[in-house]
């Protein structure tokens, strides 16, 4: 039942790009209550591991690892060298993940985040096609290092290829390998699928990680979410995994930009964090 979910929160809500210096948030996220960082990758050459294993230890941390995904790290993309970058990056996150005792990479890996065109169906097919094959490479790498992959759906305006439950599960199927998984996003959610608790159900046991935020990207429980239906979906899917606050600072202009976020979205990015927590604890603590 969801009264054992861990809540976590993403560095991504500070600083961008996270670096081995990052880790003077961890006192801080662990005060505020979280049980969980998630640690988004940007650019791997600026973490340090061992630095940050050891004081994910200290500090009594569970990590989390998510992907990030640009136009230079795109499975689609007709350069087969954009497919080995991505491939090596991928692999760096696993490698992290091995580290970190952490046991998958979250994230919308299938393609370039922001890639959202209107293309003719025979490119779909060949796009589609291309993730799939790919992503099955992924799984293999990943079975390799003992971890899994959780593909995430994004809303329309980040990507034209996985929107909802419906479409990730199709991709899962196609790429047919034991280690491919699955991430909902509330955030996306409320955007893309007609009944949260039923795009849930859909996903099943395939799901292993869960971001949520408002509608608006805002503090949980702000906004319009069907928090309730949410907290069922989960409760129906028996989920026993993190649930992680991802939004992100306005105060790092390009990572604002990239996310349309052209306001404060709180007084202030700790408030964000810890009313986010207290609505998450007061919501999905109840029996």
């Amino acid at each position: 039942m969801t009264n054992k979910l861990k809540y976590g929160v993403s560095t991504w809500l500070w600083q961008s790009p996270f670096t081995t210096e990052s880790i003077s948030l961890f006192p801080m996220i662990k005060s505020m209550g979280f049980d969980v960082v998630e640690i988004p990758v940007e650019n791997p050459e600026l973490i340090d591991a061992k630095v940050v294993n050891n004081a994910l230890i200290e500090h009594g941390l569970a990590p989390t690892v998510c992907g990030v995904f640009g136009p230079t790290k795109d499975l689609t993309h007709d350069d087969v060298k954009v497919h080995e970058t991505c491939f090596r990056y991928i692999e760096k996150c696993f490698e992290f993940c091995n580290e970190w005792n952490v046991d998958f990479v979250a994230g919308p890996m299938y393609s370039a985040v922001g890639k959202a065109r209107m293309v003719s169906s025979e490119q779909r097919k060949i796009e589609w096609e291309r993730a799939v094959s790919n992503l099955r490479k992924v799984c293999e790498t990943a079975q390799n290092f003992g971890t899994s992959i959780a593909l995430e759906p994004l809303n329309r305006f980040e990507s034209d290829m996985v929107n909802t439950a419906e479409d990730v599960m199709r991709l899962v199927a196609d790429i047919n390998h034991e280690k491919a998984k699955v991430l909902l996003d509330g955030f996306h959610m409320t955007i893309e699928e007609k009944n949260i608790r039923e795009a849930i159900k859909t996903v099943g046991d395939k799901l292993i990680h869960v971001q949520v935020s408002e509608n608006h990207r805002g503090i949980p429980g702000s906004g319009l979410t069907p928090w309730h239906d949410l907290k069922k979906g989960l409760d129906d899917v028996n989920y026993q995994g993190a649930m992680v606050i991802e939004s992100f600072t306005p105060e790092i202009k390009e990572l604002a930009g990239a996310v349309c976020i052209w306001k404060n979205l709180a007084e202030s990015q700790d408030e964000f964090a810890t009313e986010g927590l207290r609505f998450l604890k007061e919501t999905f603590n109840k029996a």
